[in-house]
């Protein structure tokens, strides 16, 4: 397998039709190796148009899902992020080579210890990784100029969006299947945000996601 010509392929015929044009957010394709973060089995696929499996029931997104959010973000050199769910640490990586630091919790420890073995493989030296819940939030560095949530929220937590800095931005998936919004807000004054929709999409929800209430009778 040509690994560059299939990388290549992958921002050509996937990532660039999908509205990622930021010549910044490309060149990244080419300067992580994607293929480095999958599991060995699947070396192959890694820039196929699929969720690849992780272990432990969870799948990364795909190719042009990252390379999109990265996009949408648009991280800064002086960023303060908050990464809600590691996975396999190659979004994380991406996040890390565009911010200033990136705080990334991952709840489930076979996912943890997967990610920070990639990462510390490829010298990412900007990233703290903690084992912990942040479905509802990680305030201990907050405020952050980033939050991007990898799993689906029904109900997007309020304490997530209070944990942003002024001029913040936030991507989550919001809603339940088989309707879910690929959402991106951003925070316009201490306490208040605008948001705006940017795609469909069906993600797996976060463990311990918020739920919308329910009537009783």
């Amino acid at each position: 397998m040509n690994l560059e010509q299939a990388r290549h392929n992958m921002v050509e015929q996937q990532i660039r039709p999908w509205e990622v044009l930021d010549q910044e957010v490309l060149d990244l394709l080419y300067l992580v190796p994607r293929e480095e973060f999958v599991p060995a089995q699947y070396r192959e696929l890694a820039f196929s148009d699929l969720e690849l499996p992780i272990g432990e029931g969870e799948r990364m997104w795909t190719p042009k899902m990252e390379a999109r959010v990265l996009q949408e973000l648009a991280p800064r050199k002086h960023d303060n992020v908050l990464e809600v769910g590691t996975g396999s640490g190659y979004l994380t990586a991406l996040l890390a080579h565009r911010a200033g630091h990136v705080h990334s919790v991952e709840i489930k420890p076979g996912l943890a210890e997967l990610g920070r073995a990639n990462l510390a493989r490829h010298g990412v030296d900007n990233v703290t990784l903690y084992l912990g819940d942040g479905a509802h939030g990680w305030p201990p560095q907050a405020p952050y100029d980033v939050i991007v949530l990898t799993g689906s929220t029904p109900v997007l937590p309020r304490a997530l969006l209070d944990g942003l800095a002024a001029g913040g931005r936030l991507f989550a998936v919001v809603g339940e299947a088989p309707a879910m919004e690929a959402r991106l807000y951003t925070c316009t004054a201490p306490g208040a945000c605008a948001s705006v929709d940017l795609f469909e999409t069906v993600v797996a929800p976060l463990v311990n996601a918020e739920r919308p209430a329910r009537f009783r009778f």
